[in-house]
């Protein structure tokens, strides 16, 4: 099944596609919960002629780390998309590939949830280095189809 043929349904991948852009929107949410508090408690107030780090540096951590982790999910996680997306289109999304999705997008939330909570550095690093493994093995099998 392909992306264009959709006599039989979408390709599966795009579920885990779908759930992990609407995580991304949880954290963006959760990103604002917590910074606009933070700026009317701690008086902040945003200058656009000083650095964006004399703004972060106002926040407090746990807020850092949330608005860190958003921007987070908008960088190697494009990867991810295309590579689902092609797999979609290769007709190439269920199966191993659609195991690997869905281990990919539960590991960028555990990720996000430890950065965003304790932030204990070298959990984080571990769930990133495991994730982009598993991004590196999608990209692998992808290209096996192409080339």
């Amino acid at each position: 099944m392909s992306l264009l043929d959709l006599s039989s349904g979408p390709s599966p991948i795009l579920a885990p596609v779908i759930t992990l852009v609407l995580w991304s929107l949880v954290m963006w949410v959760w990103l604002y919960a917590t910074r606009i508090p933070a700026i009317i408690k701690n008086k902040i107030s945003y200058d656009p002629r000083t650095p964006v780090a004399e703004f972060q540096a106002k926040m407090p951590p746990q807020v850092r780390w949330v608005a860190d982790n958003y921007n987070h999910l908008m960088e190697q996680p494009t990867i991810f998309y295309a590579l689902a997306l092609a797999l979609a289109l290769m007709g190439e999304g269920d199966g191993v590939n659609l195991t690997l999705a869905w281990a990919y997008v539960g590991l960028r939330v555990v990720h996000s949830l430890v950065q965003a909570t304790v932030n204990i550095i070298i959990l984080r690093f571990a769930v990133f280095t495991v994730s982009s493994f598993i991004l590196l093995v999608m990209a692998a099998r992808a290209a096996t189809v192409v080339f």
